[in-house]
């Protein structure tokens, strides 16, 4: 499976993880873990289904590359 987000967009979600995590743990509102881990874990498998579904990409592509 090809990976289709980008390093920035990576950081930016493992970012938004960690304050949702931190959020649900303030607030004691749990149900906030969900989006929580669902961001975590397209973070760190860098492949998100909506952006497949949508047709986007965020990866940079290497100018060398052909294919």
């Amino acid at each position: 499976m090809k990976g289709n987000v980008g390093r920035t967009d990576q950081l930016i979600r493992y970012i938004l993880a960690i304050v949702l995590i931190a959020l649900a743990i303030i607030l004691n509102n749990y149900w906030i873990l969900i989006p929580a881990i669902i961001i975590g874990v397209t973070a760190a498998t860098s492949w998100c289904a909506l952006y497949k579904i949508l047709g986007i990409d965020t990866v940079e592509k290497d100018p060398t590359d052909k294919a």
